[in-house]
């Protein structure tokens, strides 16, 4: 049932009808009398007293809490939010005279040119240049740089960096001069928001019936935050019919997810799935979006600072599509205009070389950024 909520001048004028209705003469209610003042701290109570009420309906349902009262809700069905995921990526320390022998150790922190974001080297046992009694990364004589692996101090999509964005040793390293990243950090994920936390509550009821679609969507959703995924039945990956098959295409978000990443789906399925019925994980195939494009501006705008500006807009777009989605091609044109106010056209739009072509996938197919060329 709805509640009747009533404004302060609606509970003032409320009482003074319900007052003169009652007295046998005129009652004098006017701004400043005694009996005014009593109706008004009258409202004033029941204007707190009506908010109270509010704030606790709000509290006491999944749909209308957020934030820690949300969390609170669903922890009585021992259900949690998920939690930020940290950006990684790798950066390339290195250095103007290669004659001495220099070490990276794990934990050296860099940071963005701006100090916005902290980064640190982790431990990559495959990493030829890892040395475990140094407990840390070898840049031997005569060599200039090296490629470490680093993740971000702070968990969330802040974490994030635009390419050539890290370029700070906090510190110093003996022998290194510079950092620098190569390539965008797209991995940051904030904590799940609450429309997502109450999507995937509804998502988890659904799966308490196990060996259901539900369930091993729910199965591969719950790893962490950004996994998309399809899921194909009754088919192998080639394409041939396969009663009592199934396959789940499944993406971290970067359009490469790693064996590690493709094992744990296998399991989450595994915990999930019917007996007897058999599946696979695969990564998705990647689509490559070569774009390029020609935008003139507006007076005073800086070129190079716009040009970045777009870049980065349609890089984080392609980054931001989903398995089997289709990339728009006049949504490029929209993507440019929409990055600087200061761009006034946009022509000599390409997609893989066409001029006017979609570029779609499949179930089975993601489609991130290749060649990004904005002149």
């Amino acid at each position: 049932m709805a509640l009747n909520i009533k404004t302060f001048a609606t509970l003032v004028s409320d009482q003074v009808t319900a007052l003169q209705g009652a007295a046998a003469g005129l009652v004098d209610t006017a701004i400043g009398s005694i009996l005014r003042s009593i109706l008004e701290s009258n409202s004033a109570v029941a204007i707190w007293i009506q908010q109270l009420i509010v704030n606790l309906l709000v509290t006491t349902r999944a749909a209308t809490s957020s934030g820690d009262d949300l969390d609170s809700w669903m922890a009585d069905f021992s259900f949690t939010r998920l939690a930020a995921t940290a950006a990684t990526g790798q950066v390339v320390f290195s250095r103007f005279t290669a004659t001495n022998q220099a070490v990276i150790p794990v934990g050296t922190q860099v940071s963005t040119t701006d100090g916005s974001q902290a980064y640190l080297v982790t431990t990559d046992t495959t990493n030829a240049a890892y040395d475990p009694t140094l407990a840390g990364y070898l840049i031997a004589a005569g060599v200039t740089s090296v490629r470490v692996p680093v993740q971000a101090v702070t968990a969330g999509a802040a974490g994030n960096a635009l390419e050539g964005t890290i370029t700070v040793i906090s510190g110093s390293v003996q022998y290194v001069d510079t950092v620098t990243n190569p390539v965008t950090f797209g991995t940051g994920e904030d904590a799940e928001s609450d429309t997502d936390f109450r999507a995937r509550f509804v998502l988890w009821i659904a799966s308490l019936s196990k060996s259901t679609l539900s369930a091993i969507g729910y199965a591969l959703s719950s790893m962490q935050n950004g996994v998309t995924y399809t899921l194909t039945e009754n088919q192998t990956y080639s394409g041939l019919s396969q009663p009592g098959y199934f396959y789940a295409v499944v993406d971290d978000g970067s359009g490469a997810p790693s064996s590690t990443f493709l094992g744990q789906a296998y399991s989450a399925i595994d915990a999930v799935r019917g007996f007897t019925v058999t599946f696979g994980v695969f990564a998705p195939a990647r689509v490559t979006a070569n774009i390029a494009m020609t935008i003139t501006l507006s007076a005073p705008a800086v070129r190079a600072e716009v040009v970045a500006l777009v870049d980065a807009a349609l890089e984080a777009y392609v980054a931001g599509l989903a398995l089997g989605q289709t990339l728009p091609f006049t949504q490029l044109a929209t993507i440019a205009y929409g990055a600087s106010p200061y761009v006034t056209n946009v022509t000599g739009v390409m997609l893989n070389g066409s001029l006017a072509d979609d570029l779609t996938a499949t179930a089975s197919q993601v489609i991130r950024a290749g060649t990004i060329s904005v002149s």
